[in-house]
């Protein structure tokens, strides 16, 4: 188990006041087997006209926002003590042939699993990310097997970039690019994945910021990272993998929520009337607490 204290904080300044904003929040961690929430506190500044907080479709933590007064700036913040211990996988060659996992979703027992096998608009079931996600899942290899050849490849084959690209580039954009971030590789992975037909669901939260001495530093962390859960069939159930970093995740994330992709568990959405241009500075800090 890891204990780990977390700040997120999100600042917008706007060149122009905004009249009237509306803010969906999706920065509540959640509360799993493997993640406990000792404590999870979100400020806002301005102070909102209008808060109310509850879960979305998916069961994430979030937080509906108004604020109604003219304001040139918007500050959010989450301040959290998560503990950590997600549990192993199973054995790669103990999981079923990834066939039998796509079929198992289209019947009863797949019911939780398979809206993520259905295209999302930032990760569709592409034929060419299918293509690449093929080869690792060559006629009855076991479906855990395939998945982390696949996580390995994506790792080996794609340098992370920051500047390249923005949240809402093409998986295939990516694919010929052969560089991004760590939502680029979760989009890429999960698309290819739903083009074979298999469940997947993409993670936003974090990676540890500051690794044990004489460990490298993880690849995306600092802000919002992103990883894949997959789905190994209803006895196994869900595992996540991080492709930025070819890991099982473990103990070095915390998890927020997840969804079909990036657009249903953006941290901070909204919608205003006026502002103008905005600047966006985001901070992330996940150390052992």
């Amino acid at each position: 188990m890891t204990r780990y204290a977390l700040r997120h904080a999100t600042r917008y300044r706007y060149a122009a006041p905004v009249d009237l904003a509306t803010h969906l929040l999706h920065l509540t961690p959640r509360v799993l087997p493997g993640q406990s929430v000792e404590v999870a506190s979100i400020t806002v500044a301005p102070l909102p006209t209008y808060r109310k907080d509850g879960n979305d479709h998916f069961g994430n933590g979030v937080a509906w926002l108004s604020i109604e007064a003219p304001h040139e700036a918007l500050e959010v913040v989450l301040d959290a003590t998560v503990e950590v211990s997600f549990p192993p996988p199973p054995e790669a060659g103990a999981t079923p042939p990834w066939e039998d996992v796509r079929d198992a979703a289209r019947r009863p027992e797949g019911w939780d699993a398979v809206e993520f096998s259905l295209p999302s608009p930032l990760a569709p079931a592409e034929p060419a990310a299918g293509a690449y996600a093929a080869r690792s899942f060559p006629a009855g290899r076991p479906v855990l097997a395939g998945l982390l050849d696949l996580i390995a490849r994506i790792k080996r084959d794609f340098t992370f970039k920051p500047g390249v690209t923005t949240i809402s580039t093409p998986v295939a954009q990516v694919l010929s690019l052969r560089a991004g971030v760590c939502q680029d590789f979760a989009h890429l992975m999960i698309a290819g994945l739903r083009a074979l037909g298999l469940p997947a669901r993409y993670c936003s939260g974090y990676v540890r910021t500051r690794p044990p001495p004489g460990q490298a530093r993880r690849q995306g962390a600092d802000q919002s990272h992103a990883w894949v859960g997959c789905w190994l069939g209803p006895d196994f159930g869900w595992v996540d993998l991080d492709p930025t970093n070819n890991l099982v995740v473990q103990d070095e994330h915390v998890l927020l929520g997840w969804g079909r992709d990036f657009a249903d568990v953006s941290p901070v959405t909204g919608i205003l009337l006026g502002g103008g241009r905005q600047a966006l500075e985001v901070s992330v800090d996940l150390v052992e607490a």
